[in-house]
């Protein structure tokens, strides 16, 4: 058989996968569009610019897992999430890219953009699609990295793209990406809340300035209150394990808690309040959950402090007006600030 005849073989061989891998990709569009998911890849350039991906660096070939590539560049609506094929128009080329992959030679590496841990292919959907249905488990490719420290996984769900934007507007405002860029994921439940660590670094800088009577830009506020507010926090969660109970929250979720708490017991007394640190929190934390109390929580000693509501109020009221304090000011007026 000439290497002709056998490529012509091999391109009705594709034509029939390609018929069979239609037909699924038509019935996951019509179950996914009665159940309301979405079905498509996604796309490169929405999560480019719901994450405020900046840099590229080349990374070199590799084989790629095809399971996480989930996005194209420019042609996401053309495909389902795991690149079956939504045209039939798509047929001709389709069986022909099919044939290549079953030559001698196969086809080659295909390019990809690295975003956390999923892929966009800049270059070979269709060869991708083809290796899927081939049930190849990996892929040849150029991967050029987008770098982020925002979580991007393959199964991200619509309302995780949504955290995951939220997340990349924060570290954009407060620069916490830039100063600390290995710093701890600040995860929230809600991602409205965002707002309210948004608002913790700007009372933070108003604080640092009144302390040194010098300007403080945000991101030198942003890196100063992760090291002294937010990570010794952190630090005590984790040292006791506080959420092994908590299927839900999350450890920043419970950071706010604190915060709020202790703000709550200083406006219930005033200054007659007793000396409450985020230790004490903590302790009232499992205790109104009946939780044990381990006992060397109750030896700690930190040094953290918190605003009162009247402070918050004087602050904000001082907060220059040429300030970008925008998320600040979607956040509860009763926001609060632990130094």
């Amino acid at each position: 058989m000439s290497e002709d005849t056998s490529f012509q073989v091999s391109r009705l061989q594709g034509i029939n996968r390609f018929q069979s891998a239609r037909m699924r990709a038509f019935w996951k569009e019509m179950i996914n569009h009665l159940r309301g998911k979405p079905i498509e890849l996604l796309s490169f350039e929405d999560i480019k610019q719901r994450l405020r991906l900046r840099e590229e660096s080349y990374k070199g070939m590799q084989y790629v897992p095809l399971e996480q590539i989930v996005g194209s560049v420019g042609r996401y609506r053309e495909f389902t999430r795991d690149f079956l094929p939504k045209s039939n128009n798509m047929q001709e080329r389709w069986s022909r890219v099919y044939a290549v992959a079953e030559s001698q030679l196969g086809f080659p590496p295909i390019e990809l953009y690295k975003v956390g841990d999923v892929y966009f292919v800049r270059d070979g959907n269709h060869r991708v699609s083809v290796a899927r249905q081939l049930g190849s488990g990996s892929i040849e490719a150029h991967v050029t990295e987008l770098p982020t420290s925002v979580e991007v996984h393959p199964n991200m769900s619509e309302e995780d793209l949504n955290n995951a934007t939220a997340y990349a507007a924060f570290l954009a405002e407060s620069g916490l990406e830039r100063v600390r860029p290995h710093h701890q994921v600040l995860k929230l439940s809600e991602r409205w809340r965002y707002a309210d660590l948004m608002g913790h670094i700007y009372l933070h800088k108003y604080v640092m300035e009144k302390m040194t009577g010098k300007t403080v830009n945000i991101e030198e506020a942003a890196g100063n209150w992760y090291d002294n507010v937010y990570r010794p926090a952190l630090t005590l969660i984790q040292k006791y394990d506080v959420l092994q109970q908590l299927e839900v929250r999350t450890e920043t979720d419970l950071y706010l808690w604190l915060v709020d708490h202790l703000r709550g017991i200083r406006e219930q007394y005033g200054e007659e309040a007793p000396s409450r640190k985020i230790s004490h929190a903590l302790i009232d934390f499992l205790s109104d959950r009946k939780i044990p109390v381990p006992e060397e929580l109750h030896q700690e000693k930190d040094d953290s402090m918190i605003l009162s509501q009247t402070q918050v109020i004087e602050a904000l009221q001082n907060i220059p007006a040429h300030e970008d304090a925008s998320a600040l000011f979607e956040a509860n007026e009763e926001e609060n600030v632990h130094l």
